[in-house]
């Protein structure tokens, strides 16, 4: 197979138009080229009114050498990598232990998948709930203002990831192609296919709901095990090695083996951690508000006269802006025709997220707004940048009327200096509601200044980003992990062996596709130093 990239065509192009280009582009006839995938496509909305698809193809022609000597020096052709997964090893038919998985979001399912279809068998441990039961804690949340703190959008089987828009896309290198090994699971799990080749793919959260099942299913198919309402109290360590877990019931779990996928929200297992000397330090998250505003205005935005043609769905926006005072404020986890979330997990405290299904079809574009911090912003032990959470959230639940309504604001009253006492255009999605205020007590007076900033700046980009009927809602603060949980290139934790910091809690990672690679990495890992040390 031959990988060909950069093959260009107009927005309303047809599948006959992208065979008769890359003909063109290889310069045979159709006879001799047998057949093609797409492995890639993309779209280049710079111009608006030009818009343009991008595909990157794999190819099969009849002589393949004598193309690839014709096209010597063409850069955008060479030979189709491997990209299949190759397991590192395999379990002997007997274990004589089997490694524990705590958490069961992205990074956790992943490592737990990947352990049980080498044949290790994991226990996994999950605090909260099935993610079915789950849901309905978390909408008792929206619809009726009642917190489940066990079982809530950061706890319960799936993680975070399950309420979001459920991007599957990522920055990090990815040499070993593990990323299409995550893709490829999730359509096996009941993902659309077309995860394998849009170049921004993404899920949705109703979708992710049944594919999280799907990969309960297959793991426990292969011989793992799954226990939901099963927290973590305690971690046994001897002479610096792991020996086993405690359970919340008291229950003791021997293993030498502990992954560690808890998400960026386990505070208390942090503070756990951290009281049994487990190495770890604070690390730079971020801070601010989400942001609505009509998604016909994001579109227009950024297709033109293209908005709204369904190949190009809702559209969505990147944005950074470096201010005066030093702070760098930028757009995260936008999500295209979606709503804002409450996503609280402890009582007397409100935070928001951003969630959209796969249709991306609500009236509203959202997105955090968000100021860098680091560990000078909140010095300390190494827990300090959970305290600076916590105060800001519980200050978010005063002032949204401490019934978990979000305090929310119109964007030109925020860069005007003055509350908002009534909504415009823009009608807010975050249930179960929110109370009218001025946001500027909200947050740091240095992460206000840089927000009032930001969004002028912004609206240089992108028209209308400062629209003053414009919603921001506060507060978000769990952009990442406030902590990283260090350690060895071997994965182990820096001073206790056997225990695996992995995923987006432990520092290693950001968002559903990072996350899971990370979580194969570790599985494979564990399971090298298992057979290596004669555990199974």
């Amino acid at each position: 197979m031959l990988r060909l990239t950069e093959v260009k065509l107009s927005l309303n192009h047809s599948d006959d138009d992208l065979k008769a280009a890359l003909l063109k582009r290889l310069g045979i006839s159709a006879d001799e080229l047998i057949g093609y995938t797409i492995f890639r496509r993309g779209h280049d909305a710079r111009k608006p009114s030009a818009i343009v698809f991008t595909y990157t193809l794999d190819i099969e022609v009849r002589d393949e050498a004598a193309l690839l000597q014709r096209m010597q020096g063409d850069k955008h052709i060479s030979l189709t990598p491997d990209t299949s997964y190759h397991f590192v090893t395999h379990a002997p038919a007997k274990l004589a232990s089997r490694p524990i998985v705590i958490g069961t979001g992205p990074c956790g399912i992943f490592a737990a998948l990947i352990l049980a279809q080498m044949g290790f068998c994991p226990i996994v441990l999950e605090r909260g709930k099935a993610v079915r039961e789950r849901t309905k804690d978390t909408f008792g949340l929206w619809r009726q203002s009642k917190l489940n703190p066990e079982s809530n959008v950061q706890f319960g089987e799936g993680g975070a990831g399950t309420f979001s828009d459920g991007k599957l896309h990522s920055q990090i290198k990815d040499p070993k192609h593990y990323g299409r090994k995550v893709l490829t699971e999730f359509v096996k799990a009941g993902a659309p296919e077309e995860i394998l080749y849009v170049s921004k793919p993404h899920i949705g959260t109703f979708r992710l709901v049944g594919m999280v099942e799907e990969m309960r299913a297959s793991i426990e198919a292969l011989g793992g095990e799954i226990r939901f309402q099963s927290k973590v109290e305690d971690i046994v360590i001897e002479n610096g090695q792991v020996r086993g877990v405690v359970l919340n019931s008291g229950e003791f779990i021997a293993s030498d083996h502990v992954v560690l996928a808890v998400g960026h929200s386990a505070r208390d297992t942090f503070h756990m951690l951290y009281q049994r000397g487990v190495y770890m330090e604070s690390k730079p998250f971020s801070i601010g508000f989400r942001i609505e505003h009509p998604q016909p205005l994001i579109d227009r935005c950024r297709f033109g006269k293209n908005a709204g043609n369904p190949l190009l769905g809702a559209a969505d926006y990147k944005l950074v802006h470096h201010c005066d005072n030093g702070r760098s404020v930028y757009s995260f986890c936008m999500c295209p025709g979606g709503t804002v979330v409450a996503a609280a997990s402890e009582e007397g405290r409100v935070v928001t997220n951003g969630m959209s299904q796969y249709s991306r079809n609500e009236r509203n574009a959202n997105s955090g707004i968000v100021v860098g911090i680091t560990p000078a912003d909140y010095p300390g032990n190494p827990l300090a940048g959970i305290e600076l959470q916590r105060y800001w959230e519980a200050r978010a639940f005063e002032l949204g009327g401490s019934n978990y309504h979000a305090p929310a604001q119109k964007v030109g009253d925020f860069l005007a200096s003055r509350p908002s006492t009534t909504f415009g255009s823009v009608v807010p999605s975050y249930a179960p509601g929110v109370h009218l205020c001025d946001l500027s007590a909200s947050l740091p007076d240095y992460a206000i200044t840089a927000i009032r900033e930001a969004i002028p700046a912004f609206d240089k980009q992108l028209k209308g980003f400062a629209m003053y009927d414009a919603v921001l809602t506060g507060v978000e603060t769990r952009t990442s992990s406030p902590v990283r949980i260090k350690r060895r290139e071997d994965f182990q934790s820096l001073n206790i062996s056997g225990l695996y910091p992995a995923g987006e809690g432990a520092g290693y990672a950001g968002g559903i596709l990072s996350a899971a690679v990370d979580g194969i990495q570790v599985a494979e890992a564990v399971a090298l130093s298992m057979i290596q040390h004669g555990e199974c």
